[in-house]
């Protein structure tokens, strides 16, 4: 029988060798990548079944790259596996087109129910804040409803890229643009939310989760 092929995502690359140990018995593990803009080539590439990817990567978090993935490959399963229990990360995750959420200390015990549950057209939450979530979504509370909602992707995309310590020439070779269309993005979003320095674009990535602290 055919075995489902999964494409993990997730810097730590113990983890996902682990991961991909844990997977193989009842899946076919397709590869493994360990930044958002490599996910984005690999599954272009490969077109999984199913991705299984963490929220926090550099370059691209796994939320942008999913939202980005599904433009494309929209029958595309995917499973986010991290370390945040917040429900804010888990409304954004399923916002962007995830059908599954699991923590990663509940990996062992979860992400193969998680997995067949998405390939069966099931979403799959953690049960550690399915409930929470319920509330959440039911209180008509949105993941978007705040000043990160009004960047445009390729400006969310550029601020994680400043927030991580890089420079607009950096910047402009990772997006293949030019230094002025970085500084362009920058300047627009310097406006949209009101600060004047990129420090405080900086602390505004942060605050927003963008990159790990």
């Amino acid at each position: 029988m055919k075995k489902d092929r999964i494409l993990l995502a997730d810097d730590h690359r113990m983890l996902a060798e682990a991961l991909k140990k844990l997977l193989e018995e009842h899946f076919e593990p397709v590869g493994i990548v360990e930044d958002g803009r490599a996910l984005l080539t690999a599954a272009e590439k490969l077109k999984p079944d199913v991705i299984v990817a963490d929220i926090s990567m550099p370059l691209l978090n796994g939320i942008e790259a999913v939202k980005l993935i599904k433009k494309t490959l929209r029958d595309v399963k995917i499973v986010f596996l991290t370390m945040h229990p917040d429900v804010t990360y888990a409304a954004s995750a399923f916002e962007a087109g995830a059908a599954g959420y699991v923590l990663k200390h509940s990996a062992p015990s979860e992400l193969i129910t998680a997995i067949n549950s998405v390939l069966a057209g099931r979403q799959y939450v953690t049960p550690l804040i399915a409930d929470e979530l319920k509330e959440f979504n039911r209180a008509g509370h949105s993941a978007g409803q705040d000043a990160l909602s009004r960047l445009t992707p390729r400006q969310r995309e550029v601020l994680q890229l400043l927030a991580e310590g890089r420079s607009a020439k950096e910047i402009a070779a990772v997006l293949n643009v030019s230094s002025r269309t970085v500084e362009f993005h920058k300047y627009r979003m310097m406006e949209e939310l009101g600060v004047k320095t990129s420090t405080e674009l900086v602390r505004f990535a942060l605050k927003h989760r963008l990159i790990e602290q």
